[in-house]
């Protein structure tokens, strides 16, 4: 019998794609831990080097005639917000987030308004047709007068027919659902490995260059959060979008962290219902808790998120500690940033927290990671450890220096007039962030120290 030749493995990195000939433990080239995987290694002849878009010749930048980016409504409001208006002809999105958190439902709806007005493709690597049209009767999109009518449906993995398929139907809009799920004949490695991955996700963004097609993928994500594959899949679109939120609570916000056609750090804000994720017009409702009476350790801060100021309530809690080392636990805030925050107010403001464990929540779910966070922070922990509540409608933000200064945050009017649309009556701000005008309804204490801040909230109390 003829000896069948075995196939050459090698090991590829799942972050960066560093190939190494026998397994390690760490990553020679992104020094990542516990991130090659064995693969098939492929033969030069299957590799296929083209460019992701049509060459030009060189041109001088200023004979080049900047114009606006033509988009298209997605039939979700939300959803075109984090986009940065819309999806422009020919981009490349690609959506990341745990199982069961929605990234399916939007995309159907979306595309169920889209089909509306212009061609588009649905093709579904993990699903059958039949699991979709239940999904969708489930939704309301198919009935009398449904949305999804006219709206083109495609069960296949294999990458070659996908693109035949586009080629064929010419849609405005393609979502591929998902892209660790599609494999290329021209590789041998099986679908989901980095090398697939890879190459799937070039082809399909060469596709989107080339016939104007807009292609949204949806990408698995590891235990840790960050999307699953290569980190080069994330350079070849135009734009990243993550899911966030509990699977078991009924909110999830959509967040934009590269857009190569706006603005990134923009918010969607959804609510899941019955009848799939619906826009949230006024999300700052959702993270501020309803209290019949004002609670210690309680704070509202008014943080931004892209463009849109969003208010969020902060809570702390102050205990005496029953052991040698106190905890310090913060959820939807940076943990470090708690203890730098704790030892500010020791040094500059008199108040020691050395023998108290101190939690921290931001009420809703939402993560924080501006410095702005710092003053509500502060004001919610010394609120916490004295049991009494701030003032009624007060708000804050701001951010506190190692040296107790009070820094400005960007964007303050924004900010100022968004609480004062909701009925805030009292803003702590940096005095750096004071409004020239007066705002209706609204006053304004300007502060540049922590010791001045706790003066000011004891006089107010």
């Amino acid at each position: 019998m003829a000896k069948i030749a075995k196939a050459k493995t090698l090991y590829v990195c799942s972050e960066c794609g560093a190939q190494s000939p026998k397994w390690t433990g760490q990553c020679a080239a992104c020094h990542a831990w516990n991130t090659l995987t064995e693969s098939v290694a492929e033969t030069p002849s299957a590799h296929r080097f083209q460019a992701l878009a049509k060459s030009s010749p060189v041109r001088r930048l200023a004979e080049i005639e900047a114009a606006d980016v033509p988009r298209f409504t997605t039939g979700v409001g939300e959803f075109d917000r984090v986009l940065g208006g819309g999806l422009v002809p020919g981009g490349v999105v690609l959506i990341g987030g745990d199982p069961g958190i929605g990234k399916s439902t939007l995309l159907l709806q979306s595309l169920a308004e889209i089909a509306r007005e212009r061609p588009a493709l649905y093709v579904s690597g993990e699903e059958s047709g039949e699991q979709i049209a239940l999904r969708a009767q489930r939704l309301g999109l198919i009935g009398k007068d449904s949305a999804a009518a006219d709206l083109g449906l495609l069960a296949e993995i294999q990458l070659e027919k996908i693109q035949a398929t586009i080629d064929e139907q010419r849609p405005e809009v393609a979502v591929i659902d998902s892209i660790q799920t599609i494999y290329s004949e021209a590789l041998m490695s099986a679908p989901g490995s980095v090398a697939q991955v890879r190459e799937c996700a070039a082809q399909l963004t060469r596709i989107a260059k080339q016939t104007g097609t807009a292609i949204i993928m949806v990408g698995h994500v590891t235990k840790e959060g960050s999307l699953a594959g290569p980190r080069v899949l994330e350079h070849i679109v135009d734009t990243v979008l993550y899911f966030e939120g509990d699977t078991h609570s009924s909110f999830r916000l959509v967040r934009a962290f590269k857009n190569r056609f706006g603005a990134v750090n923009e918010l969607g804000v959804f609510a899941m219902t019955e009848r799939g994720l619906r826009g949230v017009a006024n999300p700052s409702a959702l993270f501020l808790s309803q209290h019949e009476q004002s609670v210690a350790g309680s704070c509202v801060l008014v943080t931004q998120e892209g463009s849109r100021p969003l208010l969020v309530e902060v809570q702390a809690l102050v205990d005496t500690a029953h052991v040698p080392n106190p905890r310090r636990l913060a959820v939807g805030l940076e943990q470090n940033r708690l203890a730098l925050l704790l030892a500010v107010l020791h040094r500059h403001a008199g108040i020691a927290c050395f023998d108290q464990d101190v939690f921290l929540n931001a009420v809703g779910g939402v993560k924080i990671t501006e410095p702005a966070a710092d003053l509500a922070v502060l004001l919610a922990i010394h609120s916490s450890m004295r049991n009494k509540p701030l003032p009624k409608g007060l708000i804050t933000f701001g951010e506190v220096g190692l040296a107790g200064e009070i820094r400005p945050s960007p964007r303050g009017q924004d900010r100022l007039k968004e609480a004062a649309k909701l009925g805030f009556s009292i803003a702590l701000i940096p005095k750096a962030n004071a409004p020239k005008q007066a705002i209706d309804g609204l006053k304004v204490i300007a502060v540049d120290r922590i010791e001045e801040v706790i003066d000011r909230v004891r006089d107010l109390e």
